[in-house]
């Protein structure tokens, strides 16, 4: 009698263990088939913007320029609509955990691209685009094969400067942006003074006579062409350039929700920004007030600045400062460092100093020869007078210095690149990046590190000088923060509400207390570059995820835990980290 009884139970079994493994099997298929697509199309990616595969670490790109002629733009725009297409049709349900969250990841970059193409038409109304092609930076900042080898890529890349400004001259509209011709102006004449100055100083160590003559030959035609480029667009398109450049709502939404996955209108991100903006402006004030009550907060501000390294001082100081932020990230159990090797402070390279404060320098994903990664700081000439020897130096004044080291290397950019190379990241992670999250991580840690006490006292009744040194601390915080979100207003202003060039210069200078000349460079920024509201989209979504985590993790929370699970997935829109790091499906919506 039990052996009848249990025969419907065995055949039971074994149709869900069949069931499974028709499951299993759909599932297997449904991989393959996203990652014979996925290959495909990264292969023709990379193929069509070779400088992304070198600056990857993948050298099989080296000495190769993008095709930027009607027929080949055409061509890579069909092909990107038609996996757009092709991954749409995919049946996502039956795909794994993994290969699902890898498909939106590339689904977002084709949407990038595809925005690139079709709304800000970066080929036919933005001649910086052609201005910057000529970029060979890389070459000489990173040393990953013999000299002379990086100098034949040079030679094959500025051989195609005749294509490239031909392609220029037949894409562009009649009639351009004026922010766009007159910064392409700028970028054009700076990577022709570029060429021409630091590039070949550079190569001096090159002891190979044939190939330094035709290099020589083949630079100083490149330099010609740019500054011909330079000439063209200030004669023909600058008499003609208008102020059209404002994206519109429609297209500045799609921006968001299908690069950055974030469903939020415009208007209630401006919302949000302005209502954060005027709290930090009262962030702001309280820790002016701290330091001298009698005082504007701005003249606070501007006196802080004084406190700064001498010319001498400043790389071992910094190299010093950031060496102690690094120890303060172990002591309080920040985040997990994977790796004991430091980023190097070193001197910016006289060829970058033009258009750098202080900046990171990490290899690519894929390096395996030039490993190393240099925090630059540009120091003071040796020719410049007194006075703007300490003018340049108040910029690096401890207090923001310190608050830039933390964005730049730690635990910002250099924390997220070793993380994500000691992690298991798939290779589309480790190619396809948020801008949210890249610069939104970078920026939280800033706020995040002097939550956690860094530049104030452990004691429990701080002395008065411990007090004014975490009050400057948290003004030159502050400020940072100041700037980002004005970034935000003025981004979503100008492109969707037809905010003009001055209104937004004026807007940087009474809410983050910008003189004129920088307010200006941020206004024009904004026209070309609308991604630069991720700064405080992405750290706003990261404090979100942080909170939603701590009340899902309960006593097991640590802040550690949660930036190492943070930072191991490569860098993906900050919505699908909530994806992975939160059960509670209902509150993956929940950006903010």
């Amino acid at each position: 009698m039990k052996f009848f009884l249990l025969l419907p139970l065995a055949f039971l079994l074994a149709g869900c263990s069949e069931l499974s493994k028709t499951k299993r099997s759909e599932s297997a298929n449904a991989d393959a088939q996203f990652a014979r697509l996925s290959d495909e199309f990264v292969s023709g990616y990379l193929a069509w913007r070779p400088a992304n595969g070198t600056a990857l670490g993948l050298h099989e790109y080296d000495g190769k320029v993008t095709d930027f002629s009607h027929a080949s733009l055409r061509k890579e725009l069909a092909r990107l609509q038609r996996f757009d297409r092709g991954l749409a049709a995919l049946r996502t349900p039956s795909l794994s955990p993994q290969s699902l969250h890898d498909y939106r990841v590339l689904r977002t970059a084709i949407a990038d691209e595809l925005f690139s193409f079709e709304d800000m038409q970066i080929y036919t109304h933005n001649p910086m685009t052609y201005a910057g092609a000529m970029d060979v930076n890389i070459y000489i900042k990173r040393d990953f094969a013999p000299l002379e080898d990086r100098v034949r890529s040079i030679i094959a890349i500025e051989k195609e400067t005749p294509r490239v400004m031909a392609a220029a001259r037949a894409n562009l509209e009649n009639s351009l942006a004026r922010p766009y011709v007159e910064t392409a102006i700028e970028v054009a004449n700076g990577s022709a003074d570029f060429l021409g100055k630091e590039l070949v100083e550079a190569l001096k160590g090159v002891n190979n006579e044939a190939l330094m003559t035709e290099f020589n030959a083949v630079n100083r035609a490149t330099i010609a062409g740019l500054r011909s480029y330079a000439g063209w667009l200030q004669k023909e398109k600058l008499p003609n350039a208008h102020n059209h450049y404002a994206l519109g709502r429609e297209k500045f939404q799609r921006m968001i929700r299908d690069g950055e996955l974030i469903p939020l209108s415009p208007e209630g991100i401006l919302e949000f920004g302005l209502r954060k903006l005027h709290l930090e402006q009262a962030v702001f004030a309280e820790a002016a007030r701290a330091i001298d009550p009698s005082q504007k907060p701005i003249d606070v501000f501007k006196a802080i600045q004084k406190d700064h390294p001498t010319e001498d001082s400043l790389i071992p100081d910094t190299r010093k400062n950031l060496e102690a932020i690094r120890q303060f990230l172990v002591d309080r159990h920040i985040v997990t460092l994977p790796s004991e090797v430091r980023a190097k402070v070193e001197e910016t390279p006289q060829y970058a100093r033009a258009t750098s404060f202080a900046s990171m320098d990490s290899p690519g994903p894929f390096e395996t020869k030039a490993t190393e990664a240099f925090y630059y700081v540009t120091p003071v000439e040796k020719d410049w007078t007194p006075q703007q020897k300490d003018e340049w130096l108040t910029a690096f004044n401890y207090y923001t210095t310190d608050i830039v080291s933390i964005h730049e290397a730690y635990p910002g950019h250099y924390v997220q690149f070793i993380c994500e190379q000691a992690s298991a990241a798939t290779r589309l992670e480790k190619i396809f990046s948020s801008y949210a999250f890249v610069e939104g991580w970078a920026h939280y840690t800033e706020q995040m590190l002097l939550d956690e006490g860094f530049g104030a006292s452990r004691a429990a009744d701080p002395s008065p000088a411990e007090r004014l040194k975490a009050a400057k601390y948290r003004l030159a915080q502050s400020d940072e923060a100041l700037l980002r979100l004005c970034r935000l207003c003025v981004s979503i202003k100008t492109h969707c509400e037809g905010m003009s060039l001055a209104d937004a210069t004026r807007f940087f200078q009474e809410n983050c207390y910008y003189e004129e000349k920088p307010a200006h460079q941020e206004a024009i920024r904004g026209t070309f570059d609308p991604g630069y509201l991720y700064y405080v989209l992405g750290k706003q979504q990261l404090l979100k995820l942080r909170r939603d985590y701590q009340q899902q993790e309960g006593a097991a929370y640590s802040l550690q835990k949660f930036h190492d699970e943070v930072l191991r997935h490569g860098c993906p829109p900050i919505r699908l980290l909530r994806e992975i790091l939160l059960k509670d499906r209902s509150k993956w919506d929940e950006l903010f």
